[in-house]
């Protein structure tokens, strides 16, 4: 980016490129980005100035919460080095120009936070980091997407690769099956237009309206569909960046090859935020390792008991390190839930003490009916390892048994059997259910509660810790990660030292 110094002509440059790209597309709405460094911060910006001398206009420019608009050197802090210098004065979290015109930075840390914009009309919406985004977020938003001051409606993006987000599924065309952008389709516009949750692609507004004539009869005949467009940027393009702070290239690449992959070279197959505590790969793995496991192993059951709302309760029987059985209801009474328990105890002939019921909440009432039950609470102090017999830098057991389970997982030494056999939901048999009104299966479930669980700072006594139930919760739209906590109170047994014939053993 580069400005002129005299007042008659202040005007903001894009760097040649991706940012000219990307502040140059006609696109309804354009996503940009990829890799980390190549500018997409400083394009958002500059596109949200682009008509500050219409005195109606305005932008609302959001992050998923509020403290990722206000961080340090984060998207506040590079406003105050832009904005002035068009002679944008300085409001709370909102810019104003000399014409009147608005640029407003919001965040919607949650999803019904999007109704907060009910009746609203923004010309402008720009999502900085749209994966962080749900999808009904982003597309809700696009209703407040209108506009009365001469400019065309219009929404702008930035993102850097996420495998497993929505994100990644809107704009596939764009990406080649090795994860890299496809550079000839960088730019390119497409039409789209949504049947229900299915959308209708075309390479032009002719061809949308052929594949989907039924959504465009009567009073809709002369609505036309909207375009969209994926950019990638690369931080060899940002060559301000390069020239400032070229150690920010040097430690790109230090990292390992998937970092590398990731954040330098825009890859969308990979993913790394560096808190994960379940590697990527290994969650795919989960669903496909084969055990080899002693003659009868012993069999177990774990239970996360439904609350309310949006939990499950979920029940899941192993052998050894194998689920075999998963059973997901929505009931929440504790003798319907005891009853769930027995039926799979007594198909699988598992003792009353091998079964685990998580204690803190509605599980803690299950003991009323198996009295031989064992309970797991969360907020428990960790237990000693049991082979050093020494105790784990851990500030709670959760904790513990995640960080054990997540070990467990990255090694492959466990595995999870989901099928439409070996899984039954609300009494029948099968793997698929609504979520949020969503359809979706028990294996990507799993997948997503454990994804949420990150790496959180050490406290002051140097214990370690997960990020909390409530950050944990907002990755998952409102749901709670009853699926992992069930995977993960697997862990208790492994912890539990029996006493036989005079010493201490772990329980296999």
């Amino acid at each position: 980016m580069a400005a002129t110094d005299t007042e008659a002509a202040r005007i903001i440059y894009p760097q040649p490129g991706f940012q000219m790209a990307a502040l140059s597309t006609p696109a309804d709405i354009a996503i940009i980005g990829g890799g980390a460094g190549g500018g997409k911060t400083y394009a958002l910006l500059m596109e949200a100035s682009r008509h500050r001398f219409n005195k109606d206009f305005g932008a609302v420019i959001f992050r998923r919460t509020y403290a990722m608009v206000t961080n340090e050197g984060g998207l506040w802090d590079t406003s105050k080095e832009l904005y002035p210098m068009v002679g944008a004065k300085q409001g709370d979290l909102e810019w104003k120009f000399p014409s009147g015109a608005r640029v407003s930075f919001a965040h919607m840390q949650h999803e019904k936070n999007m109704f907060d914009w009910q009746g609203t009309q923004i010309p402008l919406i720009i999502f900085d980091e749209l994966t962080h985004f749900t999808k009904k977020q982003f597309w809700y938003m696009q209703t407040r997407n209108r506009s009365l001051c001469g400019v065309r409606p219009y929404v702008r993006c930035s993102c850097n690769p996420d495998p497993d987000s929505w994100v990644a599924e809107l704009i596939a065309w764009w990406i080649g099956e090795d994860g890299f952008p496809i550079l000839e389709r960088a730019g390119t516009l497409r039409y789209f237009t949504r049947d229900g949750e299915m959308m209708i692609w075309g390479d032009t507004p002719e061809e949308v309206l052929e594949k989907a004539p039924h959504l465009f009869e009567g009073e809709l005949a002369a609505t036309r569909p909207k375009s969209l467009t994926f950019i990638p940027g690369s931080i060899f393009e940002n060559k301000k960046l390069l020239a400032v702070n070229p150690e920010y290239l040097a430690g790109l690449m230090a990292q390992d090859e998937t970092t590398k992959a990731q954040l330098l070279e825009g890859n969308w197959k990979v993913k790394v935020d560096g808190l994960a505590l379940f590697e990527h790969p290994r969650l795919s793995d989960l669903f496909t390792n084969l055990l080899t496991q002693p003659p009868r192993p012993r069999r177990y059951i774990t239970c996360d008991a439904a609350g309310f709302g949006k939990d499950f309760t979920v029940i899941m029987v192993w052998e050894g390190w194998e689920v075999v059985q998963i059973v997901v209801d929505r009931k929440t009474a504790p003798r319907d839930i005891y009853d769930l328990i027995e039926a799979q105890r007594r198909k699988w002939n598992v003792a009353e003490s091998d079964v685990l019921v998580d204690q803190d909440g509605v599980g803690g009432k299950v003991f009323a009916f198996g009295r031989g039950y064992k309970g797991f609470s969360g907020g428990a102090a960790p237990m000693v390892d049991p082979i050093t017999g020494k105790p784990e830098n851990y500030k709670y057991l959760k904790t513990q048994c995640y960080y054990r389970y997540s070990d467990r997982v990255n090694a492959a030494t466990t595995a999870v059997r989901v099928d439409d056999y070996t899984v039954e939901i609300d009494g029948s048999r099968g793997m698929k259910l609504k979520v949020g009104g969503k359809e979706t299966n028990v294996k990507e479930l799993l997948k997503a509660d454990l994804k949420a669980v990150k790496r959180a700072k050490t406290d002051a006594e140097g214990k370690m810790h997960i990020n909390s139930k409530a950050e944990q919760k907002v990755m998952l739209n409102g749901r709670s990660p009853d699926f992992g906590d069930t995977a993960m109170m697997r862990e208790w047994f492994e912890l539990q030292p029996v006493v036989k014939q005079g010493f201490m053993k772990r329980v296999n």
